[in-house]
């Protein structure tokens, strides 16, 4: 769902917009054809220019990470050099990818050491708006800073006059500006809705303001690498229609009055419009109960002297899914979601053994699948190449999960046991509390491939497992 549901509201360039935002550069190549994107401490003004610098983790010691920019059908080599003081792996989010250089610890690959470096070689299949990230304590790495963008152009390319990216990240930070290490791994929160910041920032800049000029047609791709917090977003000042979500087009829709529920590790692609009365300024804005606050600003520069309008709506070219869902054939699988604060969970199946609630406790581990928590040794299902796959997610805890399949898009087929005819290709679907919702996929990619929560934290406390598709 694009909209927001009533329990959760009661410097930049003009010809290539995307290199010059604040915080966000372009990668490059070596001369071996490899984009080498080295994992390392680095500082960033996340407070404003002038102030004290903020210590973070970052590819190229930045957050975001340089952007990757390639056309939908190219190979993608990138090698990771880690100069962290712990292991880590990167997963490319959203791509339908060899299963090899999936980038997860533990089953598709051993997490990187320090001093260590892993090539990833894969073709980018789909072309939309992805993102890279690590997944080794993901919790904290992400928190850190470690997450860039991965932008796979259509063959054709849209008619669009600015191509933006705005990376949407929060930050816990101290007094001195710094990250509020203290709190990480905080059982409280793996307990209750995930970390969260309040110092909000997009592309490492908080609150920057962004030009486009009055009659240009702009492509906005939003990218939510918080590790908890979901937003309501709302444009003021300009006329915005969705194209894309998590990658995957969409029938255009006109969503300018329309609240727009964003989750972590989704992504939305916008097309832009001024409005005649523009008055010069414009905005992206959070929603919260008693009003709103600015994410981004946009300052509307008048139309260069000859330029013309591109009036029209865009509609981005199809991507090569399978999206027939053979309901007679389809493996269907029951995936009860448990625990948490308020959730009642009293026991779950942990390395083997079954636990009781106060030794799971002791273990961090508060969230479980299908009556297992942690990474299990057994996959939760096996399906045969092409196969169908129907997953019955039923979220029986008091918080909200957005929840994550590698390798694969999918589309909600049932909400509460209300059938959706036309529901999007995505990636991740955030499961309100209580709800129950099917999702549908063809088996066509194979490999072993998680099934998790993207809010970090109720993934390190045991809301993750795998599945295996035959070869």
């Amino acid at each position: 769902m694009i909209t927001s549901r009533r329990q959760f509201i009661q410097s930049a360039g003009l010809a290539a917009g995307w290199a010059m935002l604040p915080g966000l550069a372009l990668a490059g190549k070596s001369d071996d054809g490899f984009i080498n994107l080295i994992a390392r401490p680095g500082e960033m003004p996340l407070l404003g220019d002038g102030k004290t610098a903020t210590r973070i983790w970052g590819y190229e010691g930045k957050s975001p990470g340089p952007q990757i920019r390639v056309r939908q059908g190219e190979e993608v080599k990138v090698r990771l050099i880690n100069k962290l003081p712990q292991p880590t792996t990167m997963h490319w989010h959203g791509v339908r990818i060899v299963n090899g250089m999936d980038g997860v610890p533990e089953l598709t690959q051993k997490a990187v050491p320090p001093g260590g470096r892993f090539d990833y070689v894969f073709r980018a299949p789909d072309a939309g708006t992805f993102w890279y990230h690590t997944h080794n304590r993901t919790w904290e790495q992400m928190a850190r800073g470690l997450y860039g963008t991965l932008i796979v152009e259509e063959k054709d390319k849209p008619a669009f006059d600015q191509d933006l990216t705005l990376v949407v990240d929060d930050w816990r930070l101290t007094e001195e500006g710094q990250i509020h290490e203290k709190s990480l791994g905080a059982l409280h929160e793996w307990a209750h809705g995930g970390r969260s910041g309040r110092w909000i920032t997009v592309n490492g800049a908080h609150r920057p303001q962004i030009a486009i000029r009055q009659g240009s047609r702009v492509r906005l791709r939003l990218v939510n690498v918080c590790n908890a917090s979901i937003y309501a977003l709302k444009l003021e000042g300009l006329k915005a229609h969705l194209i894309a979500l998590d990658g995957q087009p969409v029938a255009p829709r006109d969503v300018s009055d329309e609240p727009m529920l964003f989750s972590p590790a989704q992504r939305i692609d916008l097309a832009l419009e001024t409005i005649a009365d523009h008055q010069g300024k414009a905005s992206l804005r959070s929603l919260r109960r008693d009003g709103s606050d600015e994410l981004a600003g946009f300052v509307i520069e008048p139309s260069s002297p000859g330029a013309t309008t591109r009036p029209g709506l865009v509609r981005l070219p199809e991507n090569p899914l399978s999206k027939t869902i053979s309901m007679p054939d389809a493996l269907k699988v029951d995936v009860k979601m448990e625990g948490g604060a308020m959730g009642g969970m009293r026991s779950a199946i942990y390395k083997g053994r079954k636990l009781g609630i106060d030794e799971l406790i002791q273990n961090k581990h508060l969230w479980a699948l299908a009556g297992v928590t942690g990474l299990p040794e057994k996959p939760l299902f096996s399906a045969k190449r092409g196969q169908s796959v129907v997953l019955n997610l039923i979220n029986a805890t008091a918080w909200p999960h957005p929840m994550h399949i590698h390798g694969f898009h999918f589309r909600a087929l049932e909400r509460n046991g209300k059938t959706l005819a036309t529901a999007p290709w995505r990636d991740t679907e955030l499961i309100m509390p209580r709800e129950t919702v099917s999702l549908g996929f063809v088996a066509d990619n194979p490999g072993k491939w998680l099934l998790h929560c993207h809010t970090l934290e109720h993934t390190a406390a045991g809301m993750i497992t795998w599945f295996e598709v035959a070869a």
